[in-house]
């Protein structure tokens, strides 16, 4: 596969208003990005973002549970070489809560429903752009549960899964499917955890580094690579590892 080169490609990102899907707006554009479609559940949230570069960036509404705005997206945008499945909510919830079957309902049709029907209804924009990519915010808690965290954990897992079926189907139409797996980030969904946090930015700058190269998995800070690795010596070291945490 030729490497791929963000210069002058159509992107959209879900979630951008802030956090890691703002933070490949921005990167999108220092790296020459020709069009972005920044997507988000409120258009008034995104008028900070669209001020990067107004004739570069456009504002889109979306809201990810929402199926008919999923579904006007294949005519709003026309063309598109790079989706980015950013939108993701959290709750603090373990997996024996008396709340985690709501909690895990809702956050399923966030990080992983939504990404599933994003991606259907997008493909065939995707099959028609001589080089895409299709790029999933997963979690390094997608790889072990998280107690804390647990029916998140559990839905980023899915995201995981499906990613790797994506790259299966996609590997004849030239569509790179690429995995991210960040730990904590700077970002308002990390802001209680008391630790060395990396802006969004290197998130992104991570995963372009990632698709240049052919890469299909992005560990993009020192705690995912470092969680990474208990994974690959041991499954069971990194859930130890994890249930520690709580």
């Amino acid at each position: 596969m030729n490497s791929f080169d963000v210069k002058d490609k159509i992107a959209l990102v879900t979630g951008s208003n802030r956090g890691i899907g703002e933070g490949f707006v921005k990167v999108l554009l220092q790296q020459g990005a020709k069009k972005i479609y920044a997507a988000a559940r409120n258009l008034d949230n995104l008028k900070s973002i669209v001020a990067y570069d107004p004739q570069v960036i456009q504002p889109l509404l979306l809201d990810v549970t929402n199926a008919d705005h999923i579904m006007k997206l294949k005519a709003q945008v026309g063309a598109l070489d790079i989706l980015i499945n950013n939108a993701g909510i959290a709750n603090a919830c373990t997996s024996s809560s008396d709340q985690a079957l709501e909690i895990a309902r809702l956050e399923m049709e966030t990080n992983f429903f939504a990404p599933l029907q994003i991606t259907q209804t997008l493909l065939p924009l995707l099959k028609n752009s001589e080089q895409a990519a299709i790029v999933n915010i997963s979690s390094i808690a997608g790889i072990s549960n998280f107690p804390a965290l647990g029916p998140y954990s559990a839905t980023k897992a899915a995201l995981h899964s499906l990613t790797q079926g994506l790259r299966t189907d996609l590997a004849s139409f030239n569509i790179q499917v690429v995995g991210v797996y960040p730990g904590p980030i700077d970002t308002r969904m990390a802001e209680g955890m008391d630790m060395d946090k990396p802006k969004p930015e290197q998130v992104a700058i991570k995963t372009f580094e990632a698709l240049k190269q052919g890469e299909i998995d992005v560990l993009p800070d020192d705690f995912s690579v470092q969680m990474y690795g208990a994974f690959l010596e041991h499954p069971h070291q990194l859930e130890s590892a994890f249930a520690e945490m709580k």
